[in-house]
């Protein structure tokens, strides 16, 4: 029984470190510059893009709706940090386990004015 708890429990902890680690990878993919391709690199400028970003970057560990993840909650991370420091975090990181540098430029921008409007 001893055995089958910490299996489950790497196995959790194992899953927690792949949600929420990388994004250091290189693309190697062609550089063809296709309709579909540029579509899914546009930087999330407004509300639906940012959303679309937060949905495939930060959910696995915030939460689809912004609170059910292992990571601090965001429903309300407006009210505690403005745009800038929300900006800063993303950029950063933040120590307990938020890794630096998941999204960059316009993307950790739209996604940072986004954040700072959950009141």
């Amino acid at each position: 029984m001893k055995k089958l708890i910490n299996g489950v429990v790497c196995i959790v902890f194992l899953g927690f470190l792949a949600a929420c680690g990388g994004g250091n990878d290189k693309d190697t993919t062609d550089k063809d510059t296709t309709t579909e391709k540029t579509k899914e690199k546009a930087p999330a400028t407004n509300t639906a893009n940012a959303d679309a970003t937060f949905q495939q970057t930060c959910a696995a560990c915030h939460g689809a709706d912004l609170k059910s993840g292992s990571a601090p909650d965001l429903d309300k991370i407006g009210s505690k940090y403005s745009k800038a420091e929300i900006l800063d975090i993303i950029q950063n990181g933040k120590s307990g386990g938020m890794p630096a540098g998941l999204l960059k430029g316009d993307d950790a921008d739209a996604v940072a004015t986004w954040l700072s409007d959950k009141k």
